[in-house]
């Protein structure tokens, strides 16, 4: 159905930073470059029957053991391009991926048994989500057999999203009555909201592993967000127009730090990226009052929208992380579903590695939160 021209390109075109979510930035790319991934970047010309188009794609390749790879494409491909001139639709989407997988194999390292991918697509109703990825992906009657539902979602599949167009009084007036309280009640109590830098990493780090041990979240070394903070901080020197802005900001009061949180912004998003909290004065509310200064900064930049990033798909007090879900849907986004990752499988190395993932994600989720929570 459709067919390529892959042209392997250093950089993205600044039109397309400006359209695409920031896992398929130059930047993201180049900081997961400093953690173990290799980046790979392409310009790629394609052809549906009459119709031409084009995108970027950002590619992130793994070696594991010196034995095989795997290919990883965060929140793509964007959904955005017209054929002709309607939004492209479901089935024309997700063969796009299949034959974009065929075409884009010989490019990737030898020994890469898989190809996942973490696609824009989205519903605003988990039932309807759960019901596409069955139809589509896991059902007996699949309709798309060679792409294969991962067990482990990589990114949140479930988030709120906020839309900055709206003015600051309007945020407001949407929020819960109860999330306007708040901010008002930690700004009367004299919080206050600092933007920090990479030289303020421990700060941010010891707030992150008391959450990581209170909540049993598995984070990474503190070398990996200060690194997302210097990259941030020396592309801002270059006052390059397509770089996003890593901003992070602590809630203090008096002489105590209670809350922290990283940002990312581009002009497509901004999106709350990581969030810690420590457990004294959690009654005088500093996560609001940090998440209302953020999504004001956020306006301000420019930024279309607000991703919240991460929370339970439903409205489900049993659910563990039920909190997480009130605390972020209070600010009145537009709750939305992904439906996660999905695989492309390139070697009959898929299967065993596919079961792998499982166990890890077992011992992660089930038995080290187990453990954390005694």
């Amino acid at each position: 159905m459709f067919s390529f021209q892959i042209e392997k390109v250093d950089r993205q075109d600044n039109d397309a930073y400006k359209t695409q979510h920031y896992l398929q930035t130059d930047f993201w790319a180049d900081f997961k470059s400093m953690h173990g991934w290799k980046k790979m970047l392409y310009k790629v010309n394609a052809k549906c029957e009459s119709t031409d188009f084009s995108f970027y794609v950002s590619i992130l390749v793994r070696r594991f053991a010196k034995f095989f790879n795997i290919a990883y494409v965060p929140l793509g491909i964007w959904m955005g391009f017209t054929l002709p001139n309607e939004k492209i639709s479901d089935d024309q989407y997700f063969n796009l991926l299949i034959d974009f997988s065929k075409a884009i194999k010989k490019e990737l390292p030898k020994n890469t048994i898989l190809i996942r991918f973490d696609p824009p697509y989205e519903f605003y109703d988990p039932d309807e989500r759960d019901k596409a990825v069955k139809d589509f992906f896991t059902g007996k009657n699949a309709k798309y057999k060679f792409l294969k539902k991962n067990a482990v979602d990589i990114q949140p599949p479930d988030t709120t999203i906020l839309d900055l167009s709206k003015s600051e009084d309007e945020l407001l007036s949407a929020m819960k009555s109860k999330w306007r309280y708040n901010i008002h009640l930690a700004e009367k109590k004299g919080v206050r909201i600092e933007k920090g830098s990479s030289q303020d990493i421990d700060v941010f780090y010891d707030l992150y592993l008391e959450t990581s041990k209170r909540d049993g979240i598995a984070i990474h070394s503190k070398k990996y967000y200060q690194d997302l903070l210097e990259l941030s901080e020396k592309k801002q020197k270059e006052n390059s127009s397509s770089n996003p802005l890593v901003s992070l900001y602590i809630a203090k009061h008096e002489n105590d730090t209670l809350a922290a949180i990283i940002t990312l912004f581009t002009p497509y998003q901004a999106t709350y990226v990581y969030g810690a909290s420590c457990n004294i004065k959690r009654n005088l509310m500093p996560a609001y009052l940090l998440q209302w200064t953020a999504i004001k900064d956020a306006k301000n930049f420019g930024s279309k929208t607000y991703d919240f990033y991460g929370m339970p798909p439903r409205d489900d007090e049993t659910h563990p992380m039920y909190g997480l879900y009130r605390f972020k849907t209070g600010f009145s986004g537009q709750n939305t579903h992904r439906i996660g990752s999905i695989d492309i499988a390139t070697s009959p190395l898929y299967k065993p590695y596919k079961t792998a993932e499982k166990l890890r994600s077992f011992y992660f989720k089930k038995i080290k939160k187990a453990i954390v929570g005694r």
